[in-house]
C-alpha cells in the first residue's frame, strides 16, 4: 500500500502561482511513477502531468504545457506540481496519483496508477 496526501492547494487569482505536495508512505516511493489528474465539477477527471520514478521523464496535458512543472524528491517521498500563469479553467480538485506506467501512452491513463489521494482544491478567480 501507499498512502498519499496531498496539500497546497487554495484560492488564487488568474494569472498566479500554486505549488502543489504530495506526501508519500508506505512502500518504496522510488518504485512508483507519479501523476496529477484533476476533476472540475461536472466534468470527468482528467490527466494534469506525470513524472517516472527516476523523474528522468515527464509527461504533461496540452492545456498546462509550459505553465505547470512535475518534479519529485525521492529522498523526501514527494512529488509536486508548480502551477504558474493560472486560468479560471484550471479550477478543479487535484489528485495525487502513484502507479507503475510502463509504455508512454500509459502515462497518461487513470487506470495504471493504483493509489489515490484526497484530493486538494484549487480554486482561481477570475
Amino acid at each position: 500500500q501507499v498512502q498519499l496526501v496531498e496539500s497546497g492547494g487554495g484560492l488564487v487569482q488568474a494569472g498566479g502561482s500554486l505549488r502543489l505536495s504530495c506526501a508519500a508512505s508506505g512502500r518504496t516511493f522510488s518504485n512508483y511513477a507519479m501523476a496529477w489528474f484533476r476533476q472540475a465539477p461536472g466534468k470527468e477527471r482528467e490527466f494534469v502531468a506525470a513524472i517516472s520514478w527516476s523523474g528522468g521523464s515527464t509527461y504533461y496535458a496540452d492545456s498546462v504545457k509550459g505553465r505547470f512543472t512535475i518534479d519529485r524528491d525521492n529522498a523526501k517521498n514527494t512529488v509536486y506540481l508548480q502551477m504558474n500563469s493560472l486560468k479560471p479553467e484550471d479550477t478543479a480538485v487535484y489528485y495525487c496519483a502513484a502507479g507503475q506506467p510502463y509504455y508512454t501512452n500509459e502515462y497518461y491513463r487513470e487506470t495504471q496508477y493504483n493509489y489515490w489521494g484526497q484530493g486538494t482544491q484549487v480554486t482561481v478567480s477570475s
